[in-house]
């Protein structure tokens, strides 16, 4: 599904998320390079809560910018299905090779603050992470590989 109507088909659960949802639209509407990171005010990204496929444990991984416990995701990059960038990022940040959507459609939309940092010693300026969230769900047998950064 395009992501402008699946981001206008999603229902939002409280007044928050129904406001967030309607700064993501103005905002994709005005911004064509929104799927870019080169968009330096905001850009599209995509997470996933992991969950085994019995529904009772939840994969977290360690986001070492922030120093904290954190789901899954990362930049569109120019992908236009947010559902496969968040498989792609699922499998890139922990090492398993079989993802899959319990859902299809979002469950959730963030409007994250990202604080000025270096990554990979450049320097990145403030802007914020309009983040589309899934759910995925993967074997627990299946190994994971930590991703240094």
């Amino acid at each position: 599904m395009d992501y402008l109507t699946a981001i206008t088909a999603f229902k939002p659960g409280s007044a928050q998320e129904q406001a967030d949802q309607q700064t993501f639209i103005r905002f994709i509407n005005n911004n064509p390079d929104v799927l870019l990171r080169e968009n330096k005010i905001a850009h599209l990204t995509s997470s996933a809560l992991i969950f085994n496929e019995a529904r009772d444990k939840l994969l977290m991984i360690y986001h070492n910018i922030y120093q904290s416990w954190s789901w899954t995701g990362g930049h569109a990059d120019g992908e236009a299905d947010l559902l496969q960038v968040a498989i792609r990022e699922a499998k890139e940040e922990t090492g398993l090779n079989t993802v899959t959507a319990m859902y299809d459609e979002i469950i959730s939309l963030d409007i994250l603050p990202v604080f000025g940092h270096l990554k990979k010693n450049q320097a990145v300026s403030a802007h914020l992470h309009l983040s589309v969230a899934y759910i995925l769900s993967a074997a627990e047998d299946e190994p994971l590989a930590i991703k240094p950064d």
